[in-house]
């Protein structure tokens, strides 16, 4: 799939508009469970903790997994021990659906982040309403302007900012915007090649008192082995799961790579 990220922000813009227009509720669903601490999960001493992601395509991959119940993924995500769960909500790139946001919400204990393409801050205030404990914030497609705004807007409203990076001119831009918690995606935004070392370059450059999640282009507990001698907290992974045909198996093996002892959670 040959997708430039200037066609995804193209779209998403017309679907934001589309969503002004309609507008939201006023009222978070009272049915919905509170908001859990998403930065507390991931920040976990001793270990790497595993954000286990939900999606069924992508722009890079094509279709990953054919469609199942996301309930049932992070079910399967839960009790193998990841710390968090990454529901992918777009639905044009990456065959996401935000209305199984709230099922997915009541159906694990798990903090849940909300990953789309967050242009806007009605989009924020939706994740909100639909049940989103987190969402991903991407520097290189907001303004200074608009970073700092959603970064504030998300305290206000309880919710976590996954700030997500890709190079030193994204981690100036969002350390200067507030941003504790800093993902950095090994992925080319423009190429949509990975590379793990983009992290261990970077890692250095954080300030020691932020969160760091190493996102993209994670596979296998080596490529886990090798990010924690590098000081992270926490890694995203979505693909290598969705398309491994024993899911529960490959969550643990993650999951197992990052604790500080090599002991299994959730089984073995």
């Amino acid at each position: 799939m040959h997708i430039r990220m200037n066609e995804i922000l193209g779209h998403k813009l017309r679907e934001v508009e589309s969503l002004i227009k309609r507008g939201l509720s006023t009222n978070r669903n009272n049915n919905l469970p509170p908001i859990r601490d998403f930065k507390a999960a991931i920040s976990l001493p001793g270990r790497i903790g595993l954000i286990a992601e939900i999606k069924f395509a992508s722009p890079s991959a094509g279709v990953i997994r054919e469609k199942m119940d996301p309930c049932a993924i992070g079910k399967i995500y839960e009790d193998a021990g990841a710390v968090a769960i990454s529901l992918l909500t777009d639905n044009r790139f990456f065959g996401g659906d935000l209305d199984e946001l709230p099922r997915l919400k009541k159906f694990v204990s798990l903090p849940i982040l909300r990953k789309d393409f967050i242009i806007d801050e009605i989009q924020v205030r939706e994740s909100l309403l639909y049940g989103a404990d987190a969402v991903l914030l991407i520097a290189r497609i907001l303004s200074r302007e608009q970073l700092k705004e959603f970064i504030v807007l998300c305290k206000e409203l309880e919710l976590t900012p996954l700030t997500e990076i890709h190079d030193r001119h994204d981690l100036k831009k969002a350390v200067d915007c507030g941003a504790e918690i800093i993902g950095i995606n090994n992925r080319n935004l423009e190429t949509f090649k990975v590379c793990l070392q983009t992290t261990l370059d970077l890692v250095p450059l954080v300030p020691k008192n932020c969160i760091i999640v190493s996102e993209s282009g994670i596979f296998d507990k080596e490529d886990i082995q090798l990010l924690r001698r590098s000081g992270i907290q926490a890694v995203l992974v979505g693909t290598s799961i969705m398309e491994s045909k024993d899911m529960a198996g490959k969550t643990r093996e993650l999951v197992d790579a990052g604790s500080q002892f090599g002991e299994a959670y959730g089984g073995s």
